[in-house]
């Protein structure tokens, strides 16, 4: 099977969108087995990404400078960690806030883009992923891949759980160690001696090597074994000290989770705030609502008063009308006995 021209097909497929993702797998697959069944098959096996993983997708596509700047800021702080600089860990802990926020805005505008939209929750499963490629170098190699499928997630102390995480993983160009490899950075044997008192061998030559290798060894009465032992038990005995990155992560993650406090006490400075203003202007609408009720019952009442008015009104129009009326028949009869009278 031709692993180039898998990797070039799962390119295609992963930069595509993702409601065409099945039929263009299953178009790419039928394509391949005519002329290599394996390539077919392995086409067929390549998962369905998520949406989160997806528009990670999508960025590492169409803006690879975003993701770029991600991992850049990430070989700092890894940087910062390995020397301990808590200064730089705070001030780049700030930074990354900063460009991730830009960075989840930048994966929305190209979901766009691309006819999806990205919901808030998938856009905490962005953030996160983005913070874990800041903090583990072979998360930052699956995000720049293009090849995502599912989202990732750091702890500041372990390294990123890639299992699953990208399409063809044994494809992807190496990525340089995320951190140093864990060794002491010093002997515990030497610490041993140093507590005992007893000098470390000098180291020696080559020449002297090859010279004590020839010389048959002796042990004079009283050395050897038990002269030794108690150095040995010194060394047993003597705490093994803590695995400097153990340690350089543990400080990341402290440093890392007061930062996050810090965060949290700034929303939460400026939610309290929102909150006061919230209930001032609540208080202002129930006293303007409770004018406007005033103000409504009057004018119901003066409704009312003129309703009243309007029935007597009408009421002595209409008996007015009748009396009016009554005094135009009179006033015609009165005329027609006048003309009676005068015609006599």
């Amino acid at each position: 099977m031709d692993d180039e021209a898998l990797a070039d097909i799962a390119n295609r497929l992963y930069a595509g969108t993702l409601e065409d993702f099945i039929a263009a797998r299953a178009a790419a697959a039928k394509e391949a087995s005519g002329r290599d069944k394996g390539l077919a098959a392995a086409v067929r096996g390549l998962p369905k990404p998520s949406v989160a993983a997806w528009a990670l997708n999508m960025l590492a596509r169409h803006r690879p400078e975003v993701p770029a700047r991600l991992d850049e800021l990430g070989a700092r702080m890894r940087a910062a960690q390995d020397s301990l600089d808590a200064a730089a860990l705070r001030e780049l802990g700030r930074e990354r806030r900063t460009m991730l926020a830009d960075a989840v805005d930048t994966v929305r505008s190209v979901a766009r883009a691309q006819g999806r939209s990205i919901s808030d929750a998938m856009a905490s499963d962005v953030e996160e992923t983005l913070r874990a490629m800041t903090a583990d170098a072979g998360a930052a190699n699956a995000v720049a891949s293009g090849r995502l499928l599912k989202v990732l997630s750091a702890n500041g102390v372990n390294d990123v759980d890639l299992d699953g995480a990208v399409a063809l993983p044994g494809l992807l160009p190496a990525a340089p160690p995320s951190r140093p490899a864990d060794t002491p950075r010093s002997a515990p044997r030497l610490e041993g001696a140093k507590t005992t008192g007893v000098k470390p061998p000098a180291r020696k030559s080559p020449a002297a090597n090859a010279a004590a290798s020839r010389t048959p060894t002796t042990t004079p009465q009283g050395t050897g074994p038990k002269q030794a032992r108690p150095r040995l038990e010194a060394v047993r005995q003597t705490p093994r000290p803590a695995s400097p990155p153990a340690l350089e992560r543990a400080r990341a993650a402290l440093a890392e989770a007061q930062e996050a406090q810090e965060a949290a006490l700034q929303l939460a400075g400026g939610l309290q705030e929102q909150e006061g203003q919230a209930r001032a202007e609540i208080a202002e609408l129930q006293q303007e609502t409770a004018e406007l009720r005033s103000r409504l019952q009057a004018t119901e009442e003066r409704l009312d008063r003129s309703r009243k008015r309007l029935a007597t009104t009408a009421a002595e129009a209409k008996q007015a009308a009748r009396a009016a009326d009554k005094a135009r028949r009179a006033t015609v009869l009165a005329q027609e006995r006048v003309l009676r009278l005068g015609n006599r």
